[in-house]
């Protein structure tokens, strides 16, 4: 691997998280519509998936489409939804190839007729690949998927399935969207703003965060070793203490 930051290999994050922020306004630093940031946005997706499946990285969640970002321009709407048809698209040989498996969060019905029929075709046909697991977050909220996660529970409670007793960190977690997944150690920003925005809300938990100034399009391999770096950086107590740690 070419690079020149210090990388232990034995000390990946399992799974990363990305709030992929920055497309919008990169673009319109450059005069150009808010479509041409995310068309480049695509390209990092690209190059980043490349460097997980390069190095190791086993989960990469990306939050590719928010249950709020229903609420903007109807034509940016549509041309997200247009890129994300053709990312699928032309992405699927190489996952295929790559041995990616894809998988998504979030509210799939919510998303056009199309787009539903592309996503769920490369869910189905990657299904037996493992060496990097590719998970977009699409038409997602946390707090609505907390929500739906409760309403179950309640239910099987309710119909004695269930009793309060039962009602655990680990029941919770097996109804939520991510169940499949293991809650990511590393969650990463990019485009300058440093809140979670209704993202994985219950997995964050114990993840080291990383924000960055750098703009989603401009976020590139070189990048994501330095946000890795940083990460290898941290001591993770998950409420120890650093003495306690050291002398494991």
């Amino acid at each position: 691997m070419s690079t020149t930051l210090p990388l232990d290999l034995h000390r990946l994050p399992r799974h990363v998280a990305i709030i992929m922020d920055g497309n919008g306004r990169w673009a319109q630093r450059k005069r150009q519509p808010r479509l041409f940031g995310h068309k480049a946005g695509a390209e990092s997706v690209r190059e980043i998936v490349e460097a997980c499946r390069e190095i190791g990285i086993e989960y990469l969640t990306l939050y590719a489409f928010s249950s709020e970002n229903w609420r903007r321009p109807a034509q940016e709407v549509t041309g997200l939804m247009s890129i994300l048809k053709k990312y699928l698209e032309a992405e699927l040989p190489r996952m295929l190839k790559n041995d990616i498996r894809l998988l998504s969060i979030g509210d799939r019905q919510r998303l056009p007729e199309a787009v539903r029929a592309a996503l769920e075709q490369s869910i189905k046909e990657t299904a037996g690949n493992s060496k990097l697991t590719l998970n977009l977050a699409l038409s997602y909220g946390s707090r609505d998927e907390i929500v739906r996660a409760v309403r179950t529970i309640s239910s099987r409670c309710v119909q004695g399935d269930m009793s309060l007793e039962q009602i655990t960190d680990q029941s919770i977690s097996e109804n939520l969207d991510t169940r499949l997944l293991p809650d990511p150690d590393l969650m990463i920003r990019t485009g300058g703003e440093a809140r979670l925005s209704n993202f994985l809300l219950w997995q964050l938990s114990y993840a080291e965060i990383y924000f960055t100034e750098i703009m989603w399009p401009d976020f590139r391999k070189e990048a994501f070793l330095q946000a890795l770096s940083e990460y290898q950086s941290r001591e993770r107590r998950f409420g120890r203490t650093g003495e306690q740690l050291n002398s494991v």
